[in-house]
């Protein structure tokens, strides 16, 4: 019996209908984990769905003083969960994971999610024996720094099945989904539709910090009308039905992004992405085939109007090849397995003699 602990992002919720990347793949995870008749515990905050054992956390706050009561209750939550059941990997997914590692003994797989920059560098280096981590994508492994902990990416998936089987009339609008903070570049996609004059639809999250409400009061808010409307979160049902409808899918990030399981999404629903250049959207979006990628608004307001030469089919057949689901859990259970593997080969050595070799 493999028991895994899972650790979530201490600001997010983690469930089916988790709007951040990092909490949806916990959530496959925890499922894929369950299924297989595995021991799944996930320290996440309150209010989130999962398939196995819920180790509720209140809310944090976003200041500096809620940060550092966050990283105290989830150091204590995973020690208390280490001291009553037989754990043997803890799977790390939040940026600041590094705050919270447990204490030696179970082996700590730590998933980087977002930009490598933007960890601190000891977070790459761990001190802790039996530490490891691994990247979400070979873009984003390319441009990480070397570690002796650093193993092969698994890139990330998304239920192609679950989305392929939501067939909708096409619709004439755009479509943007995801959190709604500066680096994600949303104007640049409202600027786009005016300029295309195509209605296009907003989805997604504005977490409760100063930067993030800002740049929507600012930048998001004076660009809405009747024609580009702001939805708030979008529930799975509720986005598998807007993606398979929509003309395309616009992703303007405005940084080097580790992964897009919105593109993902999209394409898995037979809609081509139209996207700037960044990161892992240059290995998911095949420029012709399944979307287009661009360099500026201009460019994008051209490439939503060109999206109906986009074969819905083409997108299906590229989401099913390179992007189920099934192929990430699965890679994750055989790593769990691979490293207590090892940490138990390790321990069964004859400790060397003091001046020999």
């Amino acid at each position: 019996m493999l028991s895994v602990l899972n650790v979530a992002f201490p600001f997010a919720l983690v469930g089916p209908d988790a709007t951040g990347g990092a909490e949806q793949i916990v959530s496959h995870i925890d499922r894929a984990l369950v299924n297989a008749g595995l021991e799944s515990l996930v320290v996440a905050r309150e209010g989130s769905r999962v398939a196995g054992r819920l180790i509720a956390m209140p809310p944090a706050r976003w200041d500096e003083a809620g940060r550092e009561q966050a990283h105290r209750l989830y150091r204590a939550a995973i020690g208390r969960v280490l001291g009553r059941r037989a754990v043997d990997i803890v799977h790390m997914h939040g940026l600041d994971f590094h705050a919270y590692l447990p204490p030696p003994g179970p082996c700590v797989l730590a998933t980087l999610h977002l930009p490598t920059a933007w960890y601190p560098s000891d977070a790459l280096t761990p001190q802790r024996p039996d530490t490891w981590l691994n990247c979400v994508s070979r873009s984003q492994q390319a441009a990480c720094p070397e570690s002796p902990s650093l193993l092969a990416p698994i890139a990330n998936g998304v239920p192609v099945r679950e989305l392929a089987a939501g067939v909708h009339a096409r619709r004439r609008f755009a479509l943007a989904i995801g959190r709604i903070c500066p680096e994600k570049g949303y104007h640049l996609a409202l600027a786009a539709a005016r300029r295309a004059e195509c209605p296009l639809l907003l989805g997604g999250d504005v977490w409760d910090c100063e930067a993030h409400r800002r740049y929507f009061a600012e930048q998001i808010a004076p660009r809405l009308d009747r024609q580009r409307r702001f939805l708030g979160p979008l529930a799975f049902a509720r986005k598998r039905r807007l993606l398979a409808a929509a003309r395309c899918l616009v992703v303007p990030s405005l940084v080097e992004e580790t992964s897009s399981l919105v593109a993902m999404e999209a394409l898995a629903c037979g809609t081509p992405v139209i996207a700037f250049p960044r990161g892992a959207l240059c290995d998911i979006v095949a420029p012709g085939r399944t979307g287009f990628l661009v360099r500026d608004a201009a460019e994008m307001a051209e490439a939503i109007k060109a999206a109906d030469a986009i074969n819905p089919q083409d997108c299906r057949q590229a989401a099913t090849e390179r992007f189920a689901v099934q192929r990430m859990t699965g890679e994750y259970i055989a790593l769990y397995r691979a490293l207590c593997r090892a940490k138990r080969h390790a321990a069964s050595q004859p400790a060397v003699p003091a001046g020999k070799t």
